[in-house]
């Protein structure tokens, strides 16, 4: 890129830096909070909005099909899109605007917006609406600096992140709006840090076990099988054999934090017998359920994590053959990598050392994000995440997002997308 291109695009970005703060401010306002998915369609319209006054065409994209678009809580989508000089492939920048529930412990409103000193508090300030504004600014920003691009650049709001995406980039991989035929490269501003870009993410294995043994009245035990006496097997074999053999899993992927490098398993829940706050029953509990979140890496596979699950079950079924187990999947999400030597890596690390000024840090999510649809629906290999936010930040009560990397990660954004509209 001429040098002039890319200071003129730098000073647009310092020109609006007040414009972008307070456009994230205002989503940051929209209280999208996923379950159950409240003000999506509020929120895609105003980006929307912001994106028409930007000069893009815009659509909005109900998930039509999706069992979670319903009359009460529609599930809207919205892209826009900047024409090149060439017809051919978009650059693709993708954020969602759903947040988590607000949660206890915050010392201000979750849903003010407040800028304080050099940051923007809010339920998705960080998880990432700053982001989401990020990336609608960097394309404003060579829009306003008058510097042509032959790609296409798009920008799209996506619901449902928060639980599994579905009907937000997985719906529009579905519809082709993310393909491999209309997309080059896909950024996502999720919250890695103004000088990290992160490559991909672990896998999921989250499933659940029903244990079910034989009622009998509580004074009789021995006329019953308990369904959580089964289970107990299995959460031993779990903490006794499972947990240390994943501890000695370590994948190659630059996985953040270094604890989660390693594959691992939780327990999220449990449930078995009778209600411990109603009125006691002298019962026999004669079923028991307890879901698990596994996260495998990359070098393990799908199939050997199933496996050695269905193995430990068989295991527990042998200490206690009374009880019948079963295993049921609930959801799974492979991990995924973009590829060594991706252009869209190279175009950002460039970017963050002109930008940022020292280099930048490859890493892998120890969860999960939309990469994973773009990738495995829309066949679109050149994907990575890139944004401003501290990860350890997002969900978290008085959750917020440094202003200076507000501005910072639009400018890199906006070096990133023109180098791959060349």
């Amino acid at each position: 890129m001429p040098p002039s291109d890319i200071d003129r695009i730098l000073a647009e970005v310092d020109r609006a830096a007040d414009e972008i703060v307070d456009f994230a401010a205002r989503l940051v306002r929209i209280p999208t909070v996923n379950p159950p998915g409240e003000e999506y369609e509020t929120c895609a319209n105003a980006i929307g909005d912001q994106l028409r006054a930007h000069g893009a065409e815009v659509q909005l994209l109900p998930a039509i099909g999706k069992i979670e678009h319903t009359p009460r809580h529609p599930r809207i989508n919205v892209v826009g899109r900047h024409e090149g000089r060439a017809q051919g492939p978009a650059i693709h920048l993708n954020g969602h605007f759903d947040v988590v529930p607000a949660g206890l412990g915050w010392t201000r409103d979750p849903f003010g917006g407040e800028i304080v000193g050099d940051r923007l508090y809010g339920r998705g300030s960080c998880d990432m609406k700053a982001g989401l504004a990020a990336a609608v600014f960097a394309a404003e920003a060579i829009r306003r600096a008058g510097v042509a691009h032959a790609a296409p650049i798009e920008i799209s709001g996506t619901v449902d992140e928060e639980s599994g995406g579905f009907a937000g980039v997985a719906w529009l991989a579905e519809n082709r709006w993310i393909s491999r035929e209309r997309t080059k490269a896909v950024i996502i501003p999720e919250p890695f840090g103004v000088d990290r870009v992160c490559i991909g993410h672990r896998g999921v294995y989250w499933f659940e076990v029903v244990a079910e043994g034989r009622i009998a009245h509580g004074s009789m035990p021995y006329l019953g099988v308990s369904a959580i006496e089964g289970m107990s097997h299995l959460l031993d074999l779990v903490r006794d054999e499972l947990g240390p053999a994943l501890l000695g899993r370590v994948t190659a992927m630059p996985v953040v934090p270094e604890g989660s490098r390693h594959a691992t398993i939780n327990i999220n829940g449990i449930e078995g017998g009778q209600q411990v706050d109603e009125s006691p029953s002298p019962c026999v509990a004669d079923r028991c359920r307890v879901v698990f979140d596994r996260r495998f890496l990359l070098e393990e596979g799908l199939d050997r994590t199933r496996a050695e699950i269905a193995a430990l079950v068989a295991k527990a079924q042998s200490r206690m053959r009374e009880v019948r187990f079963t295993i049921e999947d609930r959801m799974i999400v492979e991990p995924t990598r973009a590829p060594e030597g991706a252009p869209v890596i190279a175009a950002l690390t460039d970017a963050i050392a002109r930008v940022v000024g020292r280099p930048a840090s490859l890493v892998a999510s120890p969860g999960t994000y939309d990469q994973k649809h773009v990738t495995r629906i829309g066949g679109v290999p050149q994907c990575v995440a890139y944004g401003p936010g501290e990860l350890a930040l997002a969900h978290q009560p008085d959750e917020y997002c440094s202003i200076a990397d507000i501005v910072m990660a639009t400018k890199v954004l906006a070096l990133a997308v023109l180098a791959l509209a060349e």
